[in-house]
């Protein structure tokens, strides 16, 4: 089983869109048996909120079911439960590390990098534009995907 955390700031945007797309990709593909994909946030803003409903409204839009979700923390724990942990910016890459004390594993990864970009997935609840949000999800998801079954 291969298991993927998602993270972004406050777990209720950015990483909520990433972990119902590639949950909806691995499902297309009859996959979801080798996967465990889940999603936290690196603050504790929003901890026990649903999804924000820009993401909602754009995943319903483009027909991918939007996971059951609230909001929760990521713990230094979840560094040995995952095999991917996948922040959206550099910022949260940062506050994984902090929060993991490290990543000797290298397990710690920014979403684009599997599309072969460094550039961060901006944070709509900021931009207010949950389509370029969206696009960039799926480029990254795709990506991670071929990486991880080819």
């Amino acid at each position: 089983m291969i298991k993927i955390l998602f993270v972004c700031h406050g777990n209720i945007c950015r990483s909520t869109m990433a972990e119902s797309v590639m949950t909806y990709m691995v499902k297309q593909r009859g996959l979801e048996n080798l996967f465990e994909i889940n999603s936290a946030a690196t603050s504790r803003e929003e901890i026990g909120n649903p999804p924000h409903y820009g993401t909602v409204t754009k995943l319903r839009e483009v027909g991918i079911p939007v996971v059951p979700h609230r909001a929760i923390q990521m713990t230094k724990d979840d560094y040995q439960k995952y095999d991917y942990l996948i922040g959206m910016d550099d910022v949260n890459i940062r506050n994984m590390v902090r929060i993991a004390g490290g990543d000797p594993e290298h397990k710690i990864h920014k979403l684009l990098e599997y599309a072969g970009s460094s550039r961060a997935i901006a944070d709509p609840w900021y931009t207010d534009n949950f389509d370029v949000t969206y696009d960039d999800i799926v480029e990254g998801c795709e990506g991670l995907l071929r990486e991880l079954v080819g």
